[in-house]
């Protein structure tokens, strides 16, 4: 057992000895649900979750029992992952580290311009490329995927307006460290800049970078309105959550309970990526509040110049994905 699987493990020890003393003795015949999550209370991570509970109540009145992990209380999501893999804990609203993991050579979705919507997106999890991508965490990583939650879009914040690829020459960009987001994002001429996430507010007021990217939710819990004054409407990765859930325990489950906890998923992950687009608009609106400028920028220009880099990406891919891909996007622009 290596370190990771066993530090995961105590972790996991802790957390559900804690949970225990907290909540009464359930009744034997209940099944009990751990789902986890890295992301902090009030997301619409967490409205997924509860609604996951409520739905199960509703549709198997007392036959499960949800106790949910919120903040990474047993780890980051390769920690998580651990746990599913060798089923020690049941369900995560995990994000895309399963697929960078288990099927790099299956995944186009982490690559910046290419997906238009989160329709598309879903339309490609369906597809051949997408069942494949599924089977492969199933077969390397033990467990079951169900479905994407959306995540908001991706967009740039910055101090000038940004409107075409000329703009970001020189522009100093801070970038979480995925490899295929800084060769997009040095293809269209920016300076990439790797920052933990924790230093970004800094980095932007000592002038370490010039801006950053990510969904709204970022600029307005980081006051980052504070240090940028521009909100560039790039859009350019929608990269969702998915409900996955521990082969191993679900395998396990008898035929009516499996499909209990999937139809209580698509409840679920239909209700948090509307929460989601909700709290998007919302965020929207305060950043304009405080005084933030919006630029709706020719996206079009950006992806035609980072298609070299986008195609590199697509290249290392299976065959047959690149053809869903085309598809999904038809399908979803």
């Amino acid at each position: 057992m290596n370190f990771t699987r066993r530090t995961a493990i105590k972790t996991l020890a802790a957390a559900t000895a804690t949970a225990a003393l907290a909540t009464p003795a359930l009744a034997q015949n209940k099944i009990t649900i751990q789902v986890n999550t890295t992301m902090k209370p009030g997301g619409s991570e967490e409205a997924g979750i509860m609604r996951f509970k409520a739905a199960l109540e509703e549709l198997a009145p007392g036959r499960f029992e949800v106790v949910p992990f919120l903040s990474g209380q047993l780890g980051g999501e390769n920690a998580v992952l651990e746990l599913l893999n060798i089923g020690e804990t049941q369900i995560s609203l995990t994000g895309g580290n399963w697929r960078a993991q288990y099927a790099p050579d299956y995944d186009p979705i982490s690559i910046p311009f290419l997906f238009p919507s989160g329709a598309a997106v879903e339309a490609f999890m369906a597809s051949d490329s997408g069942k494949a991508l599924q089977q492969r965490g199933m077969d390397q990583g033990g467990i079951v995927e169900m479905g994407a939650q959306m995540r908001a879009p991706r967009h740039m914040t910055s101090n000038k307006a940004i409107t075409t690829p000329e703009d970001l020459d020189g522009f100093r960009l801070r970038l979480p460290s995925i490899p295929v987001w800084v060769d997009v994002w040095s293809g269209l001429g920016a300076q990439t800049v790797v920052v933990p996430a924790t230093e970004i507010y800094l980095a932007m007021q000592t002038g370490q970078v010039d801006g950053h990217e990510n969904s709204l939710v970022s600029p307005f819990s980081r006051k980052l309105y504070e240090v940028q004054s521009h909100l560039i409407m790039t859009s350019h990765v929608h990269f969702p959550w998915h409900w996955v859930a521990s082969n191993s325990w679900f395998s396990g489950l008898s035929d009516e309970d499996q499909a209990v906890v999937r139809a209580a998923v698509e409840i679920a992950r239909t209700e948090g990526t509307a929460v989601e687009a909700q709290k998007d608009v919302f965020y929207l609106e305060e950043l304009k509040k405080k005084g933030m400028t919006v630029v709706e920028p020719d996206v079009a220009a950006f992806k035609a110049k980072a298609q070299p880099a986008i195609d590199n990406a697509m290249s290392s891919l299976a065959d047959g994905v690149i053809e869903d891909v085309q598809s999904a996007i038809a399908a979803n622009s």
